[in-house]
Formats: C-alpha cells, structure tokens, sequence
C-alpha cells in the first residue's frame, strides 16, 4: 500500500478501486443475468440494481429520487410500470413499492449468478469482514442513500465473495452521500454538480468528499486498512 499522508488521501485512492473491483464482478454476471433476464422474461432493472435493498424495505418514489439523485423521475416512471405489470413489484396504497414473491424470487437467481461470477473472479477473497466492519460504522446521514440502501439483504450461508460484493455496492453510497454533502454545502445543485468543469470549486468538492468519505475507515487499524486497500488491489 502506498504511504498516505491522512485518511482522506487514503479514501480517494481507494475509491477508484473499489468501483472498478465492483464493475469488474457485474461484467463476469452479464451475460448468465442477461440470459436469466431471456428465459424468465423478467425486466431485471430496479431488481437488479436494489436487489441487495428490496428484499429486506420497500421504497418509494422520493426514496427512488434520492438513490438515484443523478437521474430523472419520468424516465424512472416505465421502468416501475414495467415492473408492477410483470408482477415482481407492487405498489402499496401509500406509495410503497415492495417485492412480490415472484420479485424475491429473481433476486435469489441473481444472487446465485452474482455469487458464482464472485467466487470465479475474486476466488478466496476473505475481505467481506472488513467491508462489513466499514460498512456498519459509516454514517447514515438523514435524508442520504446509504439510511436507504445498507445494511445490505445477505441470504443464509452466502459465499464470502458474495457478501463482499453486495457490501461493496452498499458502501458505495456513502461516498455518494458525502459527495452530495459537500456540493450541496455550495449551493449547487445536482444539474450544476454534473456540469461543473475542473476548478478551484471542483477541487473544494472533492477534497470535501474525501474528508467526509474517510471518517468510516476509523473503525479499521493501520494494518486492517492496508489488507484493505492491498487486497481489493488484487481484486481489479
């Protein structure tokens, strides 16, 4: 592991890692959920990005709003159409969107694509622990992602490869959470976040992010937070 001057320097480098280390398992699980996707005739979509979220809460639309903060309401709006219609979601009186069973039941499936693709890619990885130590101590800001998504929906005996890799995409949330944090503190919205060009401001931002991401590594020592980092290294 690199030497790191703060906890901040260590969160940003860490970040990067950590995506490309997640991106890394959906693209080993694409064609075998593509498939799942043919055979069943189920729209994965929100099942299949909240599938570590909806078998443990139901969400609702503001809720949707501030996951996917990044993106529009009326786009989203076919895709949970799409969803009530195929029967793997369904709408409560108070706007609540839950699985039916029909839904947990292709997110199990998913779990099993995601779990084999996992233990090929990352076979032996025994960081899930300390992902979880992370996870559990990052802040849940009020109004934020992570409240919603974390902790993440873990079936019985789930491989260690599997429990990494749906701890990693809750994680992820917190980070978005302080990113949004520290734009929002500016008075910027998430239109003008998207736009903005790198400068002084885009600097400020991002230093911000990083102050704000690093606080959850705390929880881990020296020496668990340079595990960390070398071996989800080997994971990319």
């Amino acid at each position: 592991m690199p030497k790191f001057q703060d906890l901040s320097e260590y969160a940003a480098a860490l970040a990067p890692i950590i995506n490309v280390a997640h991106v890394n398992v959906h693209a080993a699980a694409a064609r075998a959920v593509a498939e799942l996707a043919e055979t069943t005739g189920v729209t994965p979509g929100f099942l299949y990005d909240l599938r570590f979220t909806l078998p443990l809460r139901p969400v609702t639309r503001p809720e949707l709003a501030t996951i996917y903060r990044y993106g529009d309401a009326a786009e989203r709006e076919p895709s949970l159409r799409e969803h009530v219609s195929q029967g793997t979601l369904t709408e409560d009186g108070d706007g609540a969107l839950r699985l039916t069973a029909e839904g947990l039941d292709f997110v199990h499936r998913l779990y099993d694509l995601h779990a084999t693709a996992a233990e090929r890619v990352w076979a032996g990885s025994d960081l899930d622990g300390l992902v979880g130590r992370v996870l559990d101590g990052a802040e849940r800001l009020p109004g934020g992602a992570l409240e919603l998504v974390a902790p993440p929906y873990e079936p019985e005996a789930a491989a260690p490869e599997l429990l990494l890799f749906n701890r990693l995409a809750a994680f992820r949330y917190h980070r978005a959470d302080a990113h949004a944090a520290a734009w929002q503190a500016r008075g910027l919205s998430a239109s003008e976040i998207v736009t903005l060009t790198d400068g002084p401001l885009h600097a400020e931002i991002e230093a911000e992010t990083n102050r704000r991401a690093a606080a959850p590594y705390r929880v881990l020592s020296e020496e668990q937070r340079e595990a960390l980092y070398d071996g989800l290294l080997k994971l990319v």
